[in-house]
C-alpha cells in the first residue's frame, strides 16, 4: 500500500492505495482533537485481514481547524465543542444531549466531504455508489450528515462511536436512504451517550434501511469487532 498526501479543495487528504485503478473508494474522518492522521493505519489494517481491500483507494481528510500541539502531536476539529462544559457535566453523571443541535460549520464542512467524493470518483473513474464514507465520533457525525443530504446515493456509511445531531433534518432525509449503515458503539462511552447511538440507529432502522449495529461493553474507541463490521459492510457494498 502506498501512502501519498494530497490537497482536495480545502483540505489536506492522506491518500493510501495499493493499486492505480481501484475499484471503490472508502473516505474516513477522523474526530474531535484528533490528528490529522489518526485514522490512516486502519488502510493496512484491513488489507492484513483481507488482501482484496488493496482494490480499494482509502481517504482520509484532516480537518480544517487547528487546536495546537498541546499534546505533542497537531489537534484538529471539523468544529469545536465546548469541552470544559462536557467534562462538568461528566463529573455529575449527566451528557449534553445533542440530537437537536446542528454546528454552525456543519454545512461547510459537508460541501468539503463532498469534494473529497468528488475527487475519488472524478481521480479512479468510479461511481457514487462504489464510494463509502464514515469516521470516528465528529468526523461520524459529520459523515452522517453527508451521506443522508448528498444528492446522490453512496456505496455505504459506516459510523463509529457518533451520535445523533441535527435530529429533525437527519429524521426527514431518511427516507432517500438506499445504502448500508454499519454503526458501532461502547455502552460505557463517557463521551457521547450509548442511548443517543441507540436512538441514531433507531432513526436509520425505522426507515427500513440496511443496518448493522455492533453494541461493545468498551469506551469511546473502534474495537476489533467494529472494523470487522465495518470491513463486512464494505465487502457486501462495494467490492
Amino acid at each position: 500500500m502506498n501512502t501519498s498526501k494530497i490537497k482536495v479543495g480545502e483540505l489536506d487528504v492522506a491518500l493510501v492505495k495499493g493499486t492505480d485503478k481501484p475499484k471503490a473508494a472508502v473516505i474516513l474522518c477522523h474526530g474531535f482533537g484528533a490528528g490529522g492522521d489518526d485514522l490512516v493505519s486502519i488502510a493496512e489494517e484491513m488489507v492484513k485481514v483481507d488482501a482484496n481491500f488493496k482494490e480499494v483507494a482509502f481517504l482520509f481528510p484532516v480537518a480544517p481547524i487547528s487546536m495546537g500541539t498541546e499534546f505533542g502531536f497537531e489537534s484538529r476539529a471539523w468544529w469545536m465543542i465546548d469541552v470544559d462544559k462536557i467534562q462538568q457535566l461528566a463529573e455529575k453523571g449527566k451528557f449534553r444531549d445533542l440530537r437537536k443541535e446542528s454546528p454552525e460549520e456543519l454545512p461547510n464542512c459537508n460541501k468539503l466531504i463532498v469534494d473529497v467524493i468528488e475527487h475519488a470518483c472524478s481521480e479512479f473513474e468510479i461511481p457514487h455508489s462504489q464510494i463509502v464514507i464514515g469516521g470516528f465520533s465528529q468526523g461520524a457525525m459529520l459523515t452522517t450528515d453527508v451521506a443522508l443530504s448528498f444528492s446522490k446515493q453512496l456505496g455505504g456509511l459506516v459510523v463509529w462511536s457518533g451520535t445523533l445531531l441535527c435530529e429533525d433534518k437527519w429524521d426527514s432525509l431518511m427516507g432517500n436512504v438506499e445504502f448500508p449503515v454499519y454503526q458501532s458503539h461502547g455502552t460505557l462511552d463517557p463521551i457521547l451517550p450509548f442511548d443517543n447511538a441507540v436512538a441514531l440507529c433507531n432513526l436509520f432502522a425505522d426507515a427500513k434501511v440496511d443496518i448493522d449495529f455492533t453494541e461493545f461493553e468498551g469506551p469511546h474507541t473502534i474495537p476489533v469487532s467494529g472494523m470487522m463490521g465495518a470491513m463486512k459492510m464494505i465487502r457486501k457494498a462495494v467490492l
